[in-house]
């Protein structure tokens, strides 16, 4: 009976663990039309052209232009999932596509979406 116990007592505080960790990585937007949605920041960020993007093409100093976005990546390499190669044909350039797809057609996870705001620099400009 003990072992039921205990085994009940884990199984409960593992559930809430997980719980609470993805509650953590979800996004925190209001639902569209609620009025509570973020200002829109475009005004307040600078812009860069893809010329200007394409100036920082290396992995030592990595931006890329997402969905309208410019990020500075960098500091992020190291700490991405899959070896730097694998970012380095993105670096300098519009990679909307890449983040849409990872090379084989699957999205990244909107925690990995939201973790990119921490690298966003402005905006992207023609």
């Amino acid at each position: 009976m003990k072992k039921v116990v205990f085994a009940t007592f884990v199984a409960f505080w593992s559930s809430i663990a997980t719980i609470a960790t993805l509650h953590a990585m979800a996004p925190t937007e209001a639902p569209a039309g609620t009025g509570q949605e973020p200002v829109a920041a475009a005004a307040t960020t600078p812009g860069y052209t893809l010329e200007q993007v394409a100036g920082h093409a290396t992995l030592d100093d990595c931006w890329m232009a997402i969905d309208g976005a410019v990020y500075d990546l960098t500091a992020y390499v190291p700490s991405h999932p899959t070896p730097a190669f694998v970012l380095e044909p993105w670096c300098g350039k519009e990679a909307t596509e890449g983040m849409r797809t990872k090379g084989y057609g699957r999205d990244h996870s909107p925690a990995a979406w939201a973790m990119m705001e921490e690298y966003r620099v402005g905006a992207l400009v023609e």
